[in-house]
């Protein structure tokens, strides 16, 4: 007999918000509705913040590309190898930096999209976890700009064949600047996938340590791929991945706890 009422028990116990989710469920098609409001308020976010960094693109090109021309001889100057690129790269900028500028509030329509269906203590773990890979993505940026741009273009600088002028063009440094900028970005996020593979239980915090290895030789083959064929700027990329990693397994080891105490 008890086994019958335990079921009824434990519903009766069970937060209101979280016996609401299970209960309305949206059809497909009103899912369907809500992702193509939340995609239109995204792209008329990038675009209203897009209009007003078009009128400072060309002083936005000079920041972005001030690393590079800090290193060059004196004299030496970008080009533009393409009739239009003058107009298209500085266009180019500004909608990617739109795009970097709106990651919170595209965040936030993704998060408005998918919180009606989590139960309260998945949003109470989910919020700070938004927040903090925000956080970490500009960290990343603000870490090849300041830390490894200088450092990899004075490299490069030196390194020329004497009687070699370098003249870069400016859509190729764009292209590469933005290559950076996103491959330090989600490298920096290496901490929360750590936690989420510790909280959705696919992995531990011993499991993941024990491919210790197997992650470091990654973390080199990664930096290979993703950035230019030379060491500073590879171990610039790998080295801070690793760490990364190790602060990863360090805070699921910690989510672990919590989860062991709250049962």
């Amino acid at each position: 007999m008890a086994e019958q009422t335990s079921e009824p028990q434990d519903e009766a116990n069970r937060d209101p918000h979280d016996v609401a989710v299970d209960e309305h469920e949206q059809p497909f098609l009103d899912h369907l509705i809500e992702l193509r409001s939340r995609l239109l308020r995204g792209f008329a976010a990038v675009g209203i913040i897009f209009v007003p960094l078009y009128y400072f693109a060309n002083d936005l090109y000079a920041w972005i590309s001030a690393p590079l021309t800090a290193a060059l001889p004196e004299g030496s100057t970008m080009i533009a190898t393409q009739v239009a690129t003058p107009f298209l790269t500085p266009l180019k900028l500004a909608f990617f930096t739109a795009i970097f500028i709106g990651v919170p509030y595209l965040l936030h329509q993704v998060w408005a999209f998918v919180a009606p269906g989590l139960y309260r203590h998945e949003k109470k773990f989910a919020i700070p976890l938004l927040m903090s890979s925000i956080a970490l993505f500009y960290a990343g940026m603000a870490f090849v700009y300041f830390l490894v741009f200088p450092l990899i273009f004075a490299f490069f600088t030196q390194v020329a064949p004497e009687g070699v002028a370098m003249m870069t063009d400016i859509n190729e440094y764009l292209d590469f600047v933005l290559k950076m900028f996103l491959a330090f970005g989600i490298a920096f996020e290496i901490p929360i996938a750590t936690m989420l593979l510790a909280w959705s239980g696919l992995s531990t915090a011993d499991g993941m340590a024990k491919k210790r290895p197997y992650v470091i030789v990654g973390c080199f083959i990664v930096g290979m791929l993703l950035t230019p064929p030379d060491v500073i700027s590879q171990l610039l990329l790998a080295l801070p991945t690793w760490l990364l990693f190790e602060i990863g397994i360090i805070m699921a080891r910690f989510t672990e706890k919590r989860a062991a105490a709250s049962e």
